[in-house]
């Protein structure tokens, strides 16, 4: 991520857990199709706490990662943890801004991020350096998420009414929770080609328990619940509104309830 951008779920350990969490319950979702070849080299952007750099190691293990992050703590943890996960690993690590990348042009085969784009104030800008550092032919991979795209059972309008307000605390930030649906255009206006995006979808019931742990609460019903104190001290809601929707919203992780969410996978080329 960039010097110039607020990461709006903050650097605290239950933060890193909830990393994990997500990456962990959606390995086989998000990174099913994405393999590197041995002796590419891939560039990992916002790479963070390595909850997805470990996958990423795991399904290319002869591929040399180089994973990024403008956090040298993130960077210091990230190493700790896709050594204790995957020693053999592949992966450098640099503490580096997405808006400044300090690598010559075309000195990576594949760009991956994940989760990225989402936090930038101005995406396309990112996009146009990656361009640069990938060599022609390169591959890049987007993984977004989309928070328009919930649905609930029971649905509840308090419960949309907490989510919408991360929605709008991250807009404040500088980033954009809907920026799933926009990765089309968005990769095609800065210049990649055969962009290819498809839906990856989480549908969580009584019969997927470990999406109900794993997705349900730890990742979604955690995000949200940590925007508490920003939106309240923001005045975007009273303690009783919001207690009421995270009510709501925890219904949907228990016996009868039901939980949507898609995820949206990008695969582009750099023109020659």
């Amino acid at each position: 991520m960039t010097t110039n951008t607020a990461y709006l779920h903050g650097y605290s350990p239950q933060e890193a857990r909830r990393l994990g969490d997500q990456a962990d319950t959606l390995a086989a979702l998000l990174h099913a199709g994405t393999a590197y070849a041995p002796g590419s080299r891939v560039l990992e952007v916002g790479c963070g706490v390595g909850a997805q750099t470990v996958h990423l190691a795991r399904s290319s293990p002869g591929a040399h990662i180089v994973a990024i992050d403008r956090s040298a703590e993130s960077l210091a943890r990230a190493r700790r943890y896709v050594t204790a996960q995957e020693p053999t690993a592949d992966v450098e690590y640099r503490t580096a801004d997405l808006l400044q990348l300090p690598f010559a042009y075309g000195e990576f085969d594949h760009v991956f991020a994940c989760f990225v784009l989402e936090h930038l104030p101005e995406p396309e800008r990112a996009l146009s350096g990656l361009r640069r550092v990938l060599r022609p032919g390169g591959t890049l991979t987007v993984i977004e998420g989309d928070h328009g795209s919930v649905i609930l059972h029971p649905d509840s309008l308090h419960a949309h009414e907490v989510i919408g307000h991360q929605v709008r605390l991250q807009a404040a930030a500088g980033g954009n929770a809907l920026i799933g649906r926009a990765l089309q255009p968005l990769l095609s206006d800065a210049g990649f080609e055969q962009v290819a995006v498809r839906p990856r979808t989480v549908y969580a019931d009584a019969t997927r328990p470990a999406l109900v742990d794993g997705f349900t609460r730890k990742t979604f019903i955690s995000m949200v619940e940590a925007v508490r104190h920003k939106a309240l001290s923001t005045g975007m809601t009273t303690a009783a509104d919001w207690e009421r929707g995270i009510a709501d919203l925890r219904l949907t992780a228990d016996e009868g309830g039901t939980f949507h969410y898609t995820f949206f996978k990008a695969v582009a080329v750099n023109p020659a």
